[in-house]
């Protein structure tokens, strides 16, 4: 596993984004672990979250794209960190650009923030975890009303490797539904990985007791490809 993914892991648990325990998701599914990136909250935490978006984006992209595009609301902070930290730590400019929920018809207007979106431009989609699609179907004809525009990919934080509509994972169903490539910061599996019986801090995070209860979690919802 690649040193970035251990420290992303890590960060995630220093700033409370990843815990274990007893939870509820949207979907009404009961799961020993929950993502909640709401709880990046500093300067110095989206800074690094930036940092770590920037090394999954060129190791699974490359750079050859024009445009960084965060869906509203979540997707916003996350597209202009993310360009921050590419142009630092590879010296390239990507513009920025993320949606508004109502189109402004006054000043600056549209529906778009940030960069527009040229007939040419590739574009890279950034959001916050796995999603279920829904997202997409909203993004995507977005960013095609502008004009000739090829969406690369899709990149997340962290992927739950659970089953989307069908057997298959989320962002495989993503993938080929759409034709887009989709990568993951780190994935679940990279995180239980990184944090099974060792000690983090002084503190195993993940011991027998939670794995059990982490694999009967995926034998039930877990993606089957």
């Amino acid at each position: 596993m690649e040193q970035y993914k251990k420290e992303f892991i890590e960060f995630m648990v220093d700033c409370q984004v990843l815990k274990f325990g007893d939870f509820v998701t949207k979907s009404g599914r009961k799961t020993p672990f929950f993502v909640n990136t709401g709880f990046y909250r500093t300067g110095a935490q989206l800074r690094k979250l930036g940092q770590y978006y920037a090394e999954a984006i060129n190791n699974s992209f490359g750079l050859d794209f024009g445009v960084l595009f965060g869906p509203a609301y979540k997707g916003i902070p996350l597209s202009v960190t993310a360009a921050i930290a590419i142009s630092e730590k590879f010296d390239k400019d990507i513009r920025y650009c993320s949606n508004r929920k109502e189109i402004k018809d006054h000043g600056d207007k549209g529906i778009l923030l940030g960069s527009p979106i040229n007939d040419g431009d590739k574009v890279v989609i950034i959001e916050d975890v796995t999603t279920a699609g829904t997202s997409i179907e909203e993004t995507l004809p977005i960013i095609m009303a502008q004009g000739d525009v090829k969406p690369v990919g899709l990149v997340v934080s962290v992927d739950r490797m659970e089953r989307g509509q069908t057997e298959k994972s989320a962002l495989s169903e993503i993938s080929e539904k759409y034709g887009l490539k989709t990568t993951a910061i780190v994935t679940m599996a990279e995180v239980i990985e990184h944090l099974y019986n060792k000690e983090y801090k002084g503190k195993v995070i993940i011991d027998d007791t939670l794995k059990a209860a982490i694999d009967a979690y995926y034998e039930q919802y877990g993606a089957k490809a």
